[in-house]
């Protein structure tokens, strides 16, 4: 069954007519990329409204829809509701903006929902991934480690953030990347204390850390991974932290399985961490689903008491930041099994000193 078949199985339990606009969900449940058009769904049949710059091409790569022309599309989701003698409609609520909600409100002719029902459905077809999706995060994710071990030969002292960040993002792209997954972070020295820093100007010294957050996209789907290494030889305290970062990942990577929360999975990392006495020094969540977007169900976290299903994906990304001195973070991504995990990160782990 297609992800649109799915949810045209699904769409009766919560209305009549769904409406999505946006263009991860459009690609998603389409494969037509484009930056505009409106997928209309019944649980019979969907269809694609899109204008004439994407015509062309949506006819020959959107799948399990009929492509219609937009001329008036408000009219024309009109006659589709009409026809389908549909009642009731939803939009994707996490997408659609209030002004769009209120100019389909007033245009369409049917019951419009604003609750998030429909955006759950959507959200619970999302995470859970076939395999042919994983191998194009894993194709992605194969992109990204090979830049990894590029930038293992690039940086040298004297090197800028800025360069280095231009260089990985470059090699990427040049070796098979549709796009980066999220801007790049490069950081070394005090500013790897900075969970998400910018890169900067600044020159890396021997004796940084240097910390890379990095992903490719092959056809939409997403990777990413975190590494943390040394240009020169770490401190005593930089390789005790390190080393307790290190711990806390594998641990949380060894529990990793279906059925667990993502609080219990948060706190597998959190308690090795806190029972270092650096509970305060991690500040973020362990980890966040990924695929067509770079964050997006589930996710591990302190307040998260959702499920992680089978074959969803979640990264596992402990830290340690000592602010004004060095942070640490060091992140695979899994896919989620019944009995364990399947890492789709194969870059070294152990610290790397160059």
């Amino acid at each position: 069954m297609t992800h649109l078949e799915q949810l045209m199985f699904s769409i009766g339990k919560i209305c009549d007519c769904g409406i999505i606009n946006d263009t991860v969900n459009r690609r998603y449940f389409t494969g037509m990329k484009s930056s505009d058009g409106t997928l209309v769904v019944f649980k019979d049949k969907a269809y694609l409204i899109i204008d004439f710059r994407y015509i062309e091409k949506a006819k020959a790569t959107a799948k399990g829809c009929d492509v219609i022309l937009q001329d008036r599309l408000y009219h024309q989701i009109n006659e589709l509701i009409k026809k389908h003698n549909a009642k009731t409609a939803a939009v994707n609520t996490e997408f659609c903006t209030v002004e769009q909600f209120t100019a389909m409100k007033s245009a369409l002719k049917v019951g419009l929902s604003s609750d998030n029902a429909f955006t759950k459905l959507i959200r619970s077809i999302r995470m859970v991934k076939t395999r042919s999706e994983i191998e194009l995060i894993i194709q992605a994710q194969r992109i990204a480690e090979k830049g990894f071990e590029h930038m293992l030969d690039f940086v040298r002292a004297g090197k800028t953030e800025r360069e280095v960040q231009l260089e990985l993002d470059y090699y990427m792209l040049k070796n098979g990347a549709e796009e980066l997954s999220f801007d790049t972070i490069a950081l070394s020295g005090k500013n790897t204390s900075l969970p998400h820093g910018v890169p900067s100007d600044k020159p890396i010294k021997q004796g940084d850390f240097v910390l890379l957050d990095f992903g490719a996209v092959v056809q939409g789907y997403h990777s990413d991974m975190t590494r943390t290494f040394c240009l020169g030889e770490p401190t005593d305290k930089m390789r005790k932290v390190y080393e307790i970062v290190l711990n806390a990942q594998l641990a949380a990577l060894s529990a990793v399985k279906a059925g667990m929360t993502g609080k219990e999975l948060d706190a597998v990392a959190r308690d090795i961490i806190s029972n270092e006495g650096y509970g305060d020094n991690f500040g973020h969540s362990l980890g966040h689903g990924v695929g067509m977007e770079i964050h997006e169900m589930p996710y591990a976290s302190p307040s998260k008491e959702d499920i992680l299903p089978e074959n969803s994906i979640v990264t596992v990304e402990p830290g340690i930041y000592l602010e004004g001195e060095f942070g640490v973070r060091i992140e695979d991504f899994v896919v989620v099994k019944n009995n364990g995990c399947e890492n789709m990160t194969k870059a070294e782990k152990q610290l790397i000193i160059i």
